[in-house]
């Protein structure tokens, strides 16, 4: 009785660690606050906050990334041995059997709930999720293409609010832009972080291909990049509010740099992962000053 509440305990705590349910709080709170300060209404002026198809289309995004965190633990079980073996969770909280039926069944529901809010948002989910399908099982192996395809997805679901509701457009833009560029760098960092088991798989990613330094400087192109777009789109909306804002979020993001420049220990990029999260609810949060 007691080893079965405990192996049951434990499936529980796998579930939760395997799912990364702050992760899933973030992109659902993006989304949430997208809709409540830049949309707003929707396309028959009710407040949108009050249309269930919003509720949908965010359990539906929720459940595609969930399942894309768990197909993504199931084939880098063997290089999570080597990153980070006190964080394995498949295979010993929960079985790979279990982790595949769940990865299923998330996605063909979020699918599902994607084309009940309308056929172009659950052909948007099935896309998604056989990107990070296709992501885990071969291009996060892959330099550069694995990097850009996460952060694509993650600036999609953002932007995904305004093109349903076919409200600013170009407002939600710019903190799509925002969430793919710092998260381009974040999954950049976390493949500096991880080298050592990705090496010892056959990995190619960035920092394998073109070395420690050099992936530094692609960083910090993709930085001055990310920079310049913002400004662009921030003058286009002519909104002083949000330059004086993302200004003083530069302070900060200068800082991060800095920081990278200087890193060259596993701790350290593991710190810079947590600051570009910070970085990115930080720019969240400022869409209420709309």
């Amino acid at each position: 009785m007691n080893t079965m509440t405990v192996d049951r305990m434990i499936s529980i705590r796998g579930l939760f660690r395997i799912s990364r349910p702050i992760n899933l709080l973030m992109v659902g709170f993006a989304q949430l606050m997208t809709a409540y300060f830049l949309v707003e209404t929707n396309r028959f002026g009710m407040p949108v906050l009050q249309d269930y198809k919003l509720y949908l289309l965010v359990i539906s995004t929720l459940l595609i990334t969930a399942a894309g965190y768990m197909i993504n633990d199931y084939y880098d079980v063997k290089i999570d041995y080597v990153n980070r073996p006190r964080n394995v969770v498949v295979g010993k909280g929960i079985k790979r059997r279990v982790v595949i039926l769940l990865h299923t069944v998330l996605n063909f529901t979020a699918v599902g709930l994607g084309f009940i809010v309308s056929p172009s948002i659950g052909l948007i989910n099935f896309v998604a999720a056989f990107l990070l399908w296709l992501y885990s099982n071969q291009l996060k192996r892959e330099p550069f293409i694995g990097n850009f395809t996460v952060a694509l997805l993650t600036g999609v679901s953002i932007y995904v609010i305004a093109f349903y509701f076919q409200k600013s457009e170009l407002l939600v833009l710019t903190y799509a832009i925002f969430a793919f560029f710092l998260n381009l760098i974040r999954e950049i960092l976390k493949d500096i972080e991880d080298r050592q088991g990705d090496r010892k798989h056959g990995c190619r990613t960035l920092p394998i291909v073109i070395g420690f330094r050099k992936t530094k400087t692609v960083i910090f192109l993709i930085a001055a990049v990310f920079v310049c777009a913002i400004v662009v789109v921030t003058f286009e909306l002519n909104r002083p509010i949000i330059f004086i804002y993302f200004g003083g979020l530069g302070i900060f993001f200068v800082y991060f740099m800095y920081r990278i420049y200087h890193a060259d220990r596993k701790h350290h990029f593991t710190q810079l992962s947590a600051m570009a999260k910070i970085l990115m609810l930080v720019g969240t949060l400022s869409m209420g000053l709309l």
